[in-house]
C-alpha cells in the first residue's frame, strides 16, 4: 500500500492539472457526484485500485508461472528501444502534453529499472501482457467504445490522435509506467 499511495500522489497531481488544463476530462453523465479537484472520485479510487489488481494479478502470474520471463538480455533491449522510441516521440511532440508528459514517464520508470536488482521488468514484460486484457476492455468502455459517448475524454490536439478501438495510444504508456513505477518502488520499500 505505501508504494500504491506515494505513487498516486504522483500521478493525480498531474490528474489535476490535466483535467484543469483541458487535456482531458471526464463526462459527468458516468460519475459520482463526489468531485474533488476537478477529479470525480471513481479517478481518485483508479489510482488505488487498478495498481492494486494488477500487482495482484502479476504476483500470481510470478508465483503460477515463475520460469515464464525474458532473459536479461532481451529486458534491456526492449527497455533499450522503448526508451528510443519514447525520446523520439517526445522530441517530435513536444506541444502536444498528453504525449510529452506519458511517455517522459515511460523513459523514467525503464531507466529506474536498470537500477533495480530484482529484475522486475524480465517477468513484468510479460506480466504486463496479460495485463493488457482487462485493460484492453475497460479502457475501450471509458473512452467510448460500445457506449454512445466517452466516460473519459481527450483533447486530441494534447496526443498523438492514435488509437486502437477509442483508446489513445499514450494510454498504453500510462498503464505501463503506473504499474512499473509501482512494483519497483514496492520492490525498493520491502528492502528497507
Amino acid at each position: 500500500m505505501p508504494s500504491i499511495l506515494i505513487i498516486a500522489l504522483f500521478y493525480i497531481a498531474f490528474d489535476i492539472y490535466f483535467t484543469d488544463s483541458g487535456v482531458w476530462g471526464f463526462n459527468p453523465r458516468y460519475h459520482s457526484s463526489i468531485v474533488l479537484y476537478k477529479l470525480p472520485l471513481e479517478e481518485w479510487l483508479f489510482f488505488i485500485v487498478i495498481p492494486y489488481a494488477s500487482i495482484f494479478l502479476h504476483d500470481t502470474i510470478v508465483l503460477y508461472f515463475s520460469r515464464v520471463r525474458v532473459s536479461d538480455k532481451l529486458a534491456k533491449y526492449l527497455s533499450i528501444s522503448l526508451i528510443l522510441i519514447s525520446l523520439s516521440l517526445v522530441a517530435f511532440n513536444l506541444e502536444k502534453a498528453y504525449t510529452t508528459y506519458i511517455f517522459s514517464l515511460v523513459i523514467l520508470v525503464l531507466i529506474f529499472s536498470f537500477f533495480d536488482n530484482t529484475n522486475v521488468i524480465n517477468s513484468f514484460y510479460f506480466t504486463f501482457l496479460v495485463i493488457l486484457i482487462p485493460f484492453l476492455i475497460v479502457n475501450a468502455i471509458l473512452t467510448g467504445s460500445f457506449i454512445d459517448e466517452p466516460i473519459v475524454w481527450y483533447d486530441n490536439n494534447e496526443n498523438l490522435n492514435i488509437r486502437f478501438l477509442t483508446i489513445p495510444v499514450e494510454d498504453f504508456g500510462y498503464a505501463f509506467s503506473l504499474i512499473l513505477f509501482n512494483l519497483l518502488l514496492r520492490n525498493k520499500l520491502k528492502k528497507v
